[in-house]
């Protein structure tokens, strides 16, 4: 019996919605349950990279694939070495990573922690700078619109700034709302930061000379639980709430923001990376990183 012509098309449409559903839902272990994935970033042709806040590796997923493999290894950097913040910036094919290590002998534990960059191909080494201070917590970054990243440190209220083209950054600013600092970036040019101490969100005001003013507390119409990984889509904030096992979208009006939580059920979600129309989660308590559809 021959196939119509409205039969074919419905059957390709079903292929297609089919594709685009499983290609939105993927689940991915990251080596195992234990890898404890923290953050993570899409590179050029959708190749995920994920960093282990459990091992001294960077993984890789390549297109296609659901399989991650090791594409850095900083080993021979000491025991306990583990990975937070990841950041893919195609325009000079670099990864951007925070490493850090424990400090032998210390109670409580004490960490050196540093900025890495890495070839976003190959894996190769480029620009390596340390964290100032005994004790530091290289946490996440952002680029902003003057090409500078911007990299948090958590447990020293600071924001470092790395110039385009530099090789050491300099302090952006230090503040004590910010002990706790987590999630940053850039979402219509303005810098907004979360806290994963207080659970607060603020925006970084800087005037017309580069310099950044206090921090302003935004004030969310529902509170957030352990914001950690924070990015900008479409207009709006999207934050993981390790506290709570969510994914939330916060839409800022001025000094004020409202909440609409679009994924519930995590295990300790840690990161958020969008991606076109999809959203990549570092779910650290189950060693995945998952994904889900980019909300209208």
């Amino acid at each position: 019996m021959p196939i119509s012509n409205a039969l074919r098309l419905a059957v390709c449409v079903a292929l297609v919605a089919g594709f685009a559903q499983a290609a939105s839902a993927a689940d991915i272990l990251i080596a195992d349950e234990k890898s404890q994935p923290e953050s993570l970033t899409v590179a050029p042709a959708g190749v995920l990279i994920v960093g282990s806040a459990s091992t001294p590796f960077v993984y890789r997923v390549r297109t296609g694939s659901t399989t991650a493999e090791k594409f850095v290894d900083a080993s021979a950097e000491g025991p306990g070495t583990f990975f937070f913040g990841m950041l893919a910036d195609a325009s000079t094919n670099t990864l951007w990573t925070c490493q850090l290590t424990p400090v032998p002998g210390k109670t409580p534990v004490q960490r050196h922690t540093a900025l890495r960059s890495f070839d976003l191909e190959s894996g190769a080494p480029k620009i390596r700078w340390n964290l100032p201070g005994d004790n530091s917590t290289c946490n996440d970054f952002s680029i902003g619109p003057d090409h500078a990243l911007y990299i948090t440190d958590t447990a020293n209220s600071k924001i470092y700034k790395l110039p385009a083209g530099a090789s050491t950054a300099e302090l952006f600013l230090e503040d004590r709302a910010l002990y706790g600092i987590d999630g940053i970036t850039f979402l219509d040019g303005t810098l907004y930061v979360n806290n994963v101490f207080s659970n607060n969100l603020y925006r970084i005001p800087v005037d017309a000379a580069g310099k950044a003013g206090q921090p302003v507390d935004i004030w969310m119409d529902q509170p957030i639980k352990g914001p950690d990984g924070m990015r900008a889509a479409n207009g709006k904030l999207i934050v993981a709430e390790n506290g709570s096992g969510k994914i939330s979208v916060i839409t800022v009006n001025g000094d004020k923001a409202s909440v609409a939580v679009i994924k519930e059920g995590l295990k300790t979600p840690t990161a958020v990376e969008p991606a076109g129309d999809t959203i990549w989660i570092a779910e650290r308590g189950a060693g995945k990183a998952v994904s889900i559809p980019m909300p209208k």
